[in-house]
């Protein structure tokens, strides 16, 4: 049926020599749908030069409402600010990580609300995970449960897949790395991770970069529902809370730079000095952000981080911005020229 509708659509566009006739929407690519069954010419069109494919990611929160857009990406890599004011609290920003940006959570109450990710997480390890037809896993749902939990404790870290395995399981004969490699292959596919790539600028020292990705979901609340953890547990474990932070950070910077065809990246040299997210623009601007859950004495060592390590880009063009993404209260600009931006404050 998906073949059909697919081949239908091109065959459409063909006929009608126009832009914009359709828009299909799904949960999953329809490589991860039709496997192996429909895999040649004859029987299913890639629709390259017909169909465009656009990611269609949970919901900033902006998008949620949760963020009062006070401030814009877009201005940032022009040099300015609106000074305004974040009205969320820590419990808001717990509340908003734990519910996720799922659009059936949005607006309803607390336990209703929390439940979507909840749903969405026993649905993924009980079957989705299983359901690629050409990336073959034996059904086990406690494996499936541990790569989970293991990849929300490791969250925005550049740990490796050695860390991982070895959280999942003592005994390597049993869980080894190319098992854990299906079943990351599998959850990229169903689009629950999205790790983050390294950036690499050109730099004084070629030897300078290191590529590892940070791991990241495409949306927290997975995280959240992985680790069994509510919003009141993440005040239980503030350095779990601040990765988890940096986590939906990551996922509303995507959105936004989406807006404008931007990408997202991360830093990291041989010196093991990093920056959380580098916004890369399509003009070739780009700027440096920390993300930080945030005191005032963690948003000066980060600016102090950010001012550092923009000297020692070699790039043809210096950064358009610095900024701190936090969760504290207001939005400015710093005499060091470092902007500060509460997450509630974000827009596109």
């Amino acid at each position: 049926m998906i073949s059909f509708i697919w081949d239908s659509v091109k065959t459409e566009v063909d006929n009608n020599d126009s832009f914009g006739q359709f828009i299909l929407t799904g949960s999953v690519s329809d490589r991860t749908i039709l496997g192996d069954e429909h895999s040649s010419e004859e029987e299913h069109h890639s629709g390259t030069g017909r169909i465009v494919r656009k990611m269609m990611r949970t919901m900033s929160l902006f998008e949620s409402g949760d963020s009062n857009g006070q401030v814009s990406l877009f201005d940032l890599k022009n040099g300015k600010i609106n000074a305004s004011v974040c009205d969320k609290t820590l419990d808001d920003y717990a509340f908003c990580l734990c519910r996720g940006g799922w659009p059936l959570a949005i607006g309803e109450d607390e336990d209703v609300a929390l439940q979507q990710a909840i749903d969405y997480y026993e649905n993924l390890v009980i079957d989705d995970i299983f359901s690629i037809k050409d990336i073959p896993l034996v059904k086990d749902e406690q494996k499936a449960r541990r790569v989970l939990r293991s990849y929300a404790r490791n969250c925005s870290t550049q740990c490796g897949d050695k860390v991982i395995k070895e959280d999942v399981s003592s005994n390597a004969a049993t869980f080894d790395i190319s098992t854990l490699d299906k079943y990351l292959s599998s959850l990229r596919r169903l689009f629950v991770i999205e790790d983050l790539p390294a950036w690499n600028p050109s730099l004084r020292s070629k030897t300078a970069i290191r590529t590892k990705d940070t791991r990241h979901f495409v949306d927290t609340s997975i995280a959240c529902a992985a680790l069994g953890i509510g919003p009141n547990g993440l005040f239980n474990d503030m350095k779990t809370f601040g990765l988890l932070f940096e986590d939906m950070a990551v996922r509303d910077l995507r959105i936004y730079a989406d807006v404008d065809n931007a990408n997202i990246l991360h830093y990291r040299d041989k010196n093991d000095r990093e920056v959380d997210a580098v916004v890369v623009f399509k003009d070739g601007d780009w700027g440096l952000v920390e993300i930080k859950l945030a005191n005032e004495d963690e948003i000066g060592e980060a600016a102090a981080k950010l001012i550092s390590l923009a000297k020692d880009i070699n790039e043809e063009k210096k950064p358009s911005f610095l900024a701190i993404v936090t969760a504290t209260k207001f939005a400015f600009q710093r005499e060091d020229v470092v902007f500060v931006v509460p997450l509630g404050c974000l827009k596109p």
